[in-house]
């Protein structure tokens, strides 16, 4: 009596039905192109998973969350293939790196609200895109730039199979963290503040600290992503630094549901897959592609899975 209760739970159903989902679905994926679709939901849904903490829960918009996801790439690629350092120790450092600039740039622009705030993001953003792209001397510029293979144990990882349980373990251990930060002190701190800050603060949250942590949090997530994107594509270009590529990244999050971890995932697994899919109808593909977006947001405000969740219990009841 005591299994199935827990199995409901997200952080013990949803998390096993996750791990299944990624054990099993090598079977359906006959060549390495659906691998290689499947490894760019699995890094797109390690970015929204962290992106959510940010808007999804405290409450803070960011349209620039593709410069962090890029700014951990690039570091990556040029301590790698300019300086020669350990793939693997230049990934840590790129990662520490986006957190360090999200803490020393958050500080201040946290203090902004509204569209204010989102200006801001998006500001920061552009600057980083503009920086990549024009110095090409360090970054190759628009050309982009090679970038060694990341290596475990001394052995490259190399091959869509092997990046798929990469990427797939990643993924796990992000909503896992997601997931327990959501339930601990902080968690119920970023509710609050999503809530009221003014109450919040009557309660004794320090809503500037609990802002910056969130958004450092969220960077951070993106920067994994970044650094994994760079050494498994073993090529970067500023593309993934564009304000465009954020704001796929805030949509997935909105489409999937706010404030749902396993919302983010299922909102990065539609939108990075369904270009795929409608490929077949070749000029009509963007047509369908905001259709299909705007039915959703109408008829799903909440999202895709708070909604159904929503729908399922009342069956149940």
């Amino acid at each position: 009596m005591t299994v199935w209760p827990r199995l409901a739970q997200a952080r013990t159903g949803g998390l096993a039905v996750l791990v299944l989902v990624i054990a099993l679905l090598p079977l359906a994926l006959t060549n390495n192109f659906y691998y290689e679709v499947a490894i760019q939901v699995g890094l797109n849904a390690i970015v929204c998973v962290g992106l959510n903490l940010l808007i999804g829960y405290a409450g803070q918009i960011s349209l620039g969350h593709a410069g962090f996801y890029a700014l951990s790439a690039y570091t990556s690629a040029i301590l790698t293939s300019r300086f020669g350092w350990p793939p693997g120790a230049a990934l840590v450092v790129a990662i520490g790196s986006a957190g360090l600039v999200a803490y020393v740039v958050g500080r201040p622009i946290l203090r902004l609200k509204g569209h204010y705030l989102a200006m801001a993001t998006l500001g920061l953003g552009i600057i980083i895109s503009i920086v990549i792209a024009t110095e090409d001397r360090i970054t190759g510029g628009p050309d982009g730039m090679a970038v060694p293979p990341l290596a475990l144990l001394g052995f490259p990882l190399a091959g869509e199979r092997v990046w798929y349980w990469v990427v797939g373990v990643m993924l796990v251990v992000a909503v896992w963290l997601a997931l327990n930060l959501i339930d601990s002190p902080v968690g119920r701190a970023l509710r609050a503040l999503h809530g009221s800050e003014v109450a919040a603060q009557v309660a004794g949250v320090d809503p500037r600290r609990y802002k910056v942590m969130a958004f450092v949090i969220s960077a951070v997530f993106a920067a994994v992503a970044g650094s994994l994107t760079a050494h498994y594509a073993g090529f970067i270009t500023p593309a993934k630094a564009t304000f465009l590529h954020s704001i796929e990244l805030v949509t997935m999050v909105v489409l999937g549901g706010m404030a749902s971890t396993f919302g983010a995932v299922v909102g990065a697994a539609v939108l990075t897959t369904m270009p795929q899919v409608l490929t077949a109808l070749k000029d009509y593909e963007m047509m369908v592609f905001g259709a299909v977006l705007m039915l959703t947001m109408i008829f799903l405000p909440r999202g895709l899975v708070p909604t159904i969740g929503a729908a399922f219990a009342r069956w149940r009841k």
